[in-house]
């Protein structure tokens, strides 16, 4: 399946691919929490939803639960199922961060990527703050030059570090810079809803609102209906 992410995509969260029929009324795609679930790529066999899917096996040194040992190998076949349209991979895998036992490689990983057609997601979390502004533009500048869209979700403490986070969607936009932005927490969460005006691509948002992957993330029906009354 084709995802363009040429304008704002909302990504349906779920570890469950049975939730997907759930998630077809307000979401643009499903991203799918390998990381989270049992047998992941059995699940990714036996899918037959409507929705693509965005696969996402999240490392627990990056608020994940897999461990590293063939962790890039389940993402490599993941992105030859035909209805995988995006893989999410961390920056710092990116950058070389060690990967433990894998027969892929993280470079084997985005070429298959790239011979599918899928769009790679390099992505940078900090759930203990949001960094200086200096530091937010080369983290948005590194992500989006490492994948085709650059994720950074930062936590917020106060609305100055909400508005440090548009601010930064703002500039990386006026670079020509594709990213996905959003501030984790209470403090930042209307920037979930409010990033997309500055140009932010991929919002999250759970199938059911009781299994959130973040902190601060809106339920599907709520993050749509904000989405598109600011746009």
């Amino acid at each position: 399946m084709n995802l363009e992410f040429d304008e704002f995509r909302l990504a349906a969260s779920t570890a469950d691919l049975s939730e997907e029929p759930a998630a077809r009324e307000h979401a643009d795609c499903v991203e799918f929490r390998m990381d989270l679930a049992d047998a992941p790529l059995d699940a990714l066999a036996a899918y037959d939803g409507s929705l693509p899917l965005l696969v996402t096996n999240r490392p627990r040194w990056e608020g994940g639960e897999t461990r590293p040992d063939g962790r890039l190998d389940a993402l490599a076949a993941a992105v030859d199922h035909k209805a995988v349209a995006a893989v999410d991979v961390e920056l710092a895998t990116l950058r070389g961060r060690p990967t433990g036992e894998n027969d892929a490689s993280v470079a084997d990983l985005v070429g298959r990527a790239r011979e599918a057609g899928v769009t790679v997601v390099a992505s940078v979390h900090d759930f203990a703050a949001t960094p200086d502004p200096r530091t937010l533009d080369a983290l948005s500048a590194a992500a989006a030059r490492a994948g085709d869209v650059g994720k950074l979700a930062v936590t917020a403490s106060d609305r100055d570090d909400a508005l440090a986070l548009l601010s930064a969607t703002h500039r990386a936009t006026r670079r020509g810079e594709r990213v996905a932005t959003m501030a984790m927490g209470e403090a930042g969460r209307h920037t979930r809803a409010v990033a997309p005006v500055y140009g932010s691509r991929i919002g999250y948002a759970p199938v059911r609102p009781e299994a959130a992957t973040a902190p601060g993330q809106y339920d599907l029906a709520t993050l749509r209906e904000l989405v598109e009354s600011l746009a």
